[in-house]
C-alpha cells in the first residue's frame, strides 16, 4: 500500500531578525501510511514542528523551502496554489497547534470555532455543525459541552482550550491529523481521555497521524513508529518498541534517560519554620461571570470556591489538579489579574487590593508571575535586554551602566550569555525564552514567584535544566514559589507542600512526601495512578483496569454544597456526598483530606 504522506529530502531555511537565512530542516525524509501514527520527537529547536507544518504545505513567516517534496495521497502539496491549499487544510489534513491560546480566536465563541471548518467546507449546515461541535466537545471529555460552546476561549482553562483545538481538527474527519504537542497542557487524567479519543478516531476512520511531542511516555501509548530529530535532521527512526527498548544512537538514549520516574514519595527541600506565613489566602471565591451578575450564593458559576492557602517564606507550594480546576485562576487572583468576588489575599498580613492597578509599586514588585507560554508573554518587537531591563528601571530606577551590569548578572544567573541582551525572542529556543521570562521575574527581586505551568511546553531535557535552575534560584535568593503544574513527577522533585484542587475546591493538602507516599482522597489516588509509564500498552491497561461503574468524564458535578468529585468516586455515599460539604480529615501531621469517608476507609479502598 502506498504511503498517505511522503516527505522527501525536505530542506527548510529560516530568516533571523537580522536578515540572515539559516538551515532549520536538513534533508528530512519520512512516510506515514494510512492508519499509521508516526511520532516526531526531539528537543526544542529540532525542527519537528517545521516538518509537521510542511505536511499542510505551510511555512511560518520567515521560513522557506529550498529543496524537497511533500506529497499527500499522491498530490504535491508544495505545488498547489493558495486556493487549493485552503481547500485541503481542515478537510484532507488538519492541524492541532501546540499553543491553543495563540491559535484560538478570542473574539469568537468556542462552539462557533469548532463548527467553522464544517461550514467552510460545505459539510454541514449551521445547525448540523453546531450539534456536531457539541458532540465532539463531549467526546473529548469537556465539562457541560453545550454551556462551554457559548463561552469565549479566555473563559476556558489552558487544557480545555487544547481539547477544543483537537475537536476542531476532528470535525471534517481528515485523512491526516497533524498533532503538535496536543496533550502538553493537559493533566494526566484528562490526557488519558484525549489520547484514547485520538486513538479511537484514528482506528475508526483509518486516519493517519503525525504526532509531534517531547513526552516519550505519551508517544509510547499512541505511536506505531518514532522518528528522532536533532538540529533539523533525522537521527534515528524505527518501530516504537525498538526505539524504546533498543535505541541505537546516543542522543536517543539521552532522551529516554530524561524520562522521569513515577512519583513515589516526594522530598521536602526546605524546612519552613516561619510562624507567620508570607502569603495568606482565605475563603477565596472567583468566577468568570460578569461583575454584578453573580452573588456569592451562586455556587454553580464559581471557578474557585472558598479556597484557603498559605505559603511560607522560602517555601514551594505546588498546586495540582485537572484542567479547569482553578489553578491558573488562583494564581491570577493572587497576582491581581483576576478579581475575586469573595475572600481575602494578604501578603505579610497586609490585605492586597483585588486589582493589580490598585496595588502600590512595592506590592507589585514582591509578587511576580511567570506564565506558561513565553511566546505570548514576551514582546516579539523588544530585545531581551529591553524585556528584562524594564523592571530594573520601574522598581529600582536603574539606568545606564548600572542597569547594563545588573542585566548581565541576570542573564548569567539563568544560564544565558551577556550578548543575548541584543537578541529578539524569535532568535531563541523555547527553553531559552523561558529562561528570559524567569530572569525578568527575578529582576524585581520578588519574595514570591507564581509559576504557572512553566515547564509544560519544554522538552524533557530542557525542562530538567530549567527545574534545576529554579531550585538553585530559590536557594540563592530566598524566594517562595507557588508552583502550578499537572506534572506530578516534577512537583514531587521541587515542592515542600502540595495542594490538590478539584472543581475549584481543595480536596487534599499536605507535605509532598506525605501526599505522594500515602494519598488519601480518591481524586489524588486517581491522579497518581494516571501518570504515564514508558511502555506500550500502558494506556490500554489503565482503561481496562477502571471499575466499570465509575464515571470517567472529567466534568465536575455542579458546584453545590456537596462534593464535586462524587460522580467519579467509587466511594461516594448517596444522601451525604451530594448534599453536604465534605469535612476535613486529618491524615497525618500537616496532611488533611476533605472527604465524607473516614481515613481508615480511604486507606482500605482499592485504587
Amino acid at each position: 500500500m502506498p504511503p498517505l504522506l511522503e516527505i522527501q529530502g525536505l530542506c527548510v531555511e529560516g530568516r533571523t531578525p537580522r536578515g540572515h537565512w539559516v538551515p532549520t530542516v536538513r534533508g528530512v525524509s519520512l512516510t506515514v501510511a494510512p492508519g499509521e501514527v508516526v511520532a516526531l520527537i526531539g528537543e526544542s529547536g529540532a525542527g519537528k514542528t517545521t516538518v509537521a507544518l510542511a505536511s499542510l504545505s505551510y511555512m511560518r513567516p520567515g521560513t522557506r523551502v529550498v529543496k524537497g517534496g511533500v506529497r499527500l495521497d499522491g498530490i504535491d502539496l508544495l505545488a498547489l496554489d493558495a486556493r487549493a491549499r485552503r481547500a485541503a487544510r481542515g478537510k484532507d489534513v488538519a492541524y492541532v497547534a501546540q499553543s491553543a491560546q495563540a491559535a484560538l480566536n478570542p473574539a469568537i465563541t468556542i462552539g462557533e470555532q469548532v463548527a467553522e471548518p464544517m461550514r467552510l467546507h460545505g459539510i454541514a449546515t449551521r445547525e448540523e455543525a453546531r450539534c456536531r461541535a457539541i458532540a465532539l466537545l463531549a467526546r473529548l471529555d469537556l465539562p457541560d459541552p453545550a454551556e462551554l460552546a457559548g463561552r469565549y476561549p479566555h473563559q476556558a482553562s489552558g487544557g480545555q482550550q487544547q481539547r477544543v483545538m483537537v475537536a476542531m481538527a476532528l470535525t471534517c474527519q481528515p485523512k491526516l491529523l497533524v498533532l503538535d504537542e496536543p496533550t502538553t497542557g493537559l493533566d494526566v487524567t484528562t490526557q488519558i481521555e484525549v489520547l484514547k479519543a485520538i486513538k479511537d478516531v484514528i482506528r475508526t476512520h483509518h486516519s493517519a497521524a503525525m504526532y509531534v511531542s517531547h513526552d516519550l511516555a505519551v508517544v509510547a501509548q499512541i505511536a506505531d513508529r518514532i522518528v528522532v530529530m536533532k538540529d533539523g535532521a533525522v537521527v534515528e527512526e524505527g518501530p516504537t518498541t525498538d526505539i524504546i527498548a533498543h535505541p541505537r544512537e546516543d542522543y536517543t538514549r539521552e532522551l529516554i534517560g530524561a524520562v522521569k520516574p513515577r512519583p513515589v514519595g516526594g522530598s521536602v527541600n526546605f524546612a519552613v519554620r516561619e510562624t507567620a506565613p508570607l502569603l495568606t489566602v482565605e475563603r477565596l471565591s472567583a468566577s468568570f461571570a460578569r461583575p454584578g451578575f453573580l452573588s456569592k450564593h451562586d455556587i454553580a458559576s464559581n471557578v474557585l470556591q472558598e479556597v484557603d492557602l498559605t505559603i511560607g517564606r522560602r517555601e514551594v507550594v505546588a498546586l495540582v489538579g485537572e484542567s479547569g480546576s482553578g489553578k491558573s485562576t488562583l494564581a491570577r487572583v493572587i497576582a491581581g489579574l483576576h478579581a475575586p468576588f469573595a475572600g481575602r489575599v494578604a501578603l505579610d498580613g497586609r490585605p492586597l487590593a483585588a486589582r493589580a492597578r490598585r496595588r502600590d509599586r512595592e506590592m507589585l514588585r514582591r509578587i511576580q508571575i511567570i506564565f506558561q507560554s513565553p511566546d505570548l508573554s514576551l514582546n516579539p518587537e523588544q530585545t531581551i535586554g529591553e524585556a528584562i531591563g524594564r523592571p530594573l528601571k520601574l522598581y529600582f530606577g536603574l539606568r545606564g551602566r548600572r542597569r547594563a551590569e545588573r542585566l548581565t548578572e541576570l542573564l548569567l544567573m539563568v544560564g544565558l550569555a551577556a550578548d543575548h541582551a541584543a537578541r529578539y525572542p524569535a532568535e531563541l529556543s523555547g527553553g531559552q525564552r523561558q529562561r528570559v521570562a524567569i530572569a525578568r521575574a527575578f529582576s524585581a527581586s520578588p519574595d514570591l514567584v507564581l509559576c504557572d505551568e512553566i515547564l509544560s511546553s519544554l522538552d524533557t531535557i530542557v525542562a530538567a535544566q530549567v527545574l534545576t535552575l529554579m531550585r538553585d534560584l530559590r536557594a540563592r535568593h530566598d524566594v517562595a514559589y507557588l508552583f502550578i503544574s499537572h506534572d506530578l513527577v516534577t512537583v514531587s522533585a521541587i515542592a515542600d507542600r502540595v495542594v490538590v484542587l478539584y472543581a475549584g475546591r481543595v480536596c487534599e493538602a499536605g507535605s509532598a512526601a506525605s501526599v505522594f507516599s500515602a494519598p488519601a482522597h480518591p481524586y489524588t489516588v486517581l491522579l497518581l495512578a494516571s501518570v504515564p509509564e514508558l511502555r506500550q500498552g500502558w494506556l490500554e491497561d489503565v482503561v481496562a483496569a477502571r471499575p466499570p461503574t465509575r464515571v470517567q468524564t472529567g466534568a465536575a458535578m455542579p458546584r453545590d454544597l456537596g462534593c464535586p468529585f462524587r460522580i467519579r468516586c467509587a466511594l461516594a455515599i448517596p444522601g451525604r456526598c451530594d448534599r453536604e460539604p465534605p469535612p476535613e480529615r486529618r491524615v497525618a501531621a500537616g496532611h488533611v483530606a476533605y472527604c465524607h469517608r473516614e481515613v481508615t476507609e480511604l486507606r482500605a479502598a482499592p485504587v
